[in-house]
């Protein structure tokens, strides 16, 4: 295989992880609501509404590899992780909960799930488009370079 195979195969790599970390996250909020039952909060909806079309974009960019999948799926994980990052906030107390659309329906301050201490559902999606933005700056990278 030559190098230029191999970072194609790397870069591919790259947004294939991102897709599957979309799709892994996806599937954990349909089965949050979906199964569990948990009635998801206005912020929820907004990381979802965020989160969804990353796995069709993602998806689309792999076949074939298309540098330009950075550049729309981008807008897409930054926004859903500050809308991660400001519902962390909230639920840890950081952030006054009179500053929150959640005033009608369900509060975001509810936690339906607590793991060690510190794991949320809010937590998830906020590790979850972590991840999907590191991978996507690690593509950007190397397709720059």
């Amino acid at each position: 295989m030559n190098n230029n195979n191999l970072e194609s195969s790397k870069s591919w790599n790259l947004i294939f992880f991102a897709w599957f970390v979309a799709t892994i996250a996806t599937l954990g909020s349909l089965f949050f609501s979906e199964v569990m039952e948990f009635p998801p909060c206005i912020l929820c909806w907004y990381q979802r509404i965020l989160m969804y079309p990353l796995v069709i974009i993602l998806f689309i960019g792999l076949f074939p590899l298309d540098k330009n999948v950075f550049k729309y799926s981008i807008p897409f994980a930054i926004l859903g992780w500050l809308i991660a990052f400001y519902h962390n906030l909230l639920q840890y107390g950081l952030v006054s909960k009179t500053i929150t659309p959640c005033a009608k329906g369900i509060p975001c301050s509810t936690k339906y799930i607590d793991l060690f201490g510190f794991i949320s559902i809010p937590m998830l999606s906020l590790i979850a488009f972590t991840i999907i933005l590191t991978l996507l700056l690690l593509f950007f990278k190397r397709k720059k370079s």
